[in-house]
């Protein structure tokens, strides 16, 4: 029997984000299947920065796009952010450890075909477009989701 995890990724911070990406980076490595849904705040993890775009937005959803985190690398910590000065101590602190970024997590889950999701409520709601996320990111429902989820052996909430 096959085995199945799934993650919802709620939270925008890069640490939490890290966490998420490492579990289903060595699920993969494990054989297990993995997809991740990400709904609000998670969504900023999957916006490419090289595909923002203004236009065909309201008012409130172009300032909200602009002072939004466009992508990994510029999401906050969830503790001790210090106006970025505790972000930039613990990306220190993994260089001098020899641990990749973000971003290489995120490329890795990507490459060893972990499914993302991107909750269409959410993604609607926030105005964001398909098109400014990378390319992996299928846009479904909550139902979808669910479905989904009921199928997996683990449910994680981050």
């Amino acid at each position: 029997m096959s085995k199945k995890l799934n993650i919802l990724m709620f939270s925008g911070e890069y640490d939490k984000a890290l966490a998420a990406l490492i579990l289903a980076n060595t699920a993969r490595e494990m054989e297990v299947e993995v997809t991740m849904f990400f709904a609000f705040w998670g969504l900023l993890l999957l916006r490419d920065p090289g595909k923002m775009t203004l236009e065909d937005k309201t008012t409130f959803e172009k300032m909200f796009g602009i002072v939004t985190p466009k992508g990994p690398e510029e999401l906050p910590l969830s503790r001790m952010n210090m106006g970025g000065l505790g972000e930039r101590m613990l990306l220190k602190m993994m260089q001098d450890d020899k641990v990749p970024p973000l971003t290489a997590f995120l490329d890795g889950a990507r490459k060893k075909g972990v499914k993302f999701y991107g909750c269409k409520l959410s993604v609607d709601v926030m105005g964001f477009k398909r098109e400014e996320f990378i390319p992996e990111v299928e846009i479904i429902t909550a139902e979808e989701y669910l479905k989904d989820a009921l199928e997996s052996n683990m449910q994680l909430f981050i």
